[in-house]
């Protein structure tokens, strides 16, 4: 069965190494340095340059809709292969947002509130970073569900760093 894994900047290296990812989706802040394993293909590698941040902030990256089609271009050509690594810098937010995004698209017959739950179960920590679901959510078209499962699974418990986790996918 297929499996997205989501982890930290701090992390990646490892949970290739353990998960055998092959496709890799890095959400940073621009100039955060970043290796790409060499297990990694450079063109199974997508960067996306965003802050962390849910309104305009001064020197941030705003999430926009290009992102998320950018994310939902490469996840919906991920061949399933092999499991598919999502990492931003603590694993928490944009990371886990990502990983909910990706399984929303992956399984549009999948009612939203149980992956919501499903992550919530994986990650007792994963907080997704609400305006890149909000996004995700009207391209998808699934008209506030998925802007809702979020709400009803709250914020996760404070941390500074995330443990990789992994959801399943049908």
């Amino acid at each position: 069965m297929p499996r997205i894994h989501v982890c930290s900047l701090a992390m990646v290296e490892e949970t290739v190494e353990k998960s055998g990812a092959r496709s890799l989706v890095t959400l940073l802040s621009p100039g955060t340095p970043i290796v790409r394993p060499k297990q990694i293909a450079p063109e199974r590698h997508l960067a996306i340059a965003v802050a962390d941040i849910v309104e305009p902030a001064p020197g941030g990256i705003l999430p926009a809709d290009a992102h998320v089609r950018e994310l939902l271009d490469f996840v919906l050509g991920w061949d399933r292969a092999a499991p598919l690594l999502i990492h931003c810098f603590a694993g928490v937010s944009r990371s886990t947002a990502a990983a909910f995004i990706a399984a929303c698209a992956l399984e549009p017959q999948r009612e939203e509130g149980e992956i919501a739950r499903a992550l919530r179960e994986a990650s007792p920590t994963a907080t997704p970073n609400s305006r890149l679901v909000a996004l995700a959510d009207a391209t998808l078209r699934r008209a506030g569900r998925m802007t809702r499962a979020i709400e009803q699974i709250g914020r996760g418990e404070a941390c500074f760093e995330g443990m990789p986790f992994a959801l399943e996918i049908e």
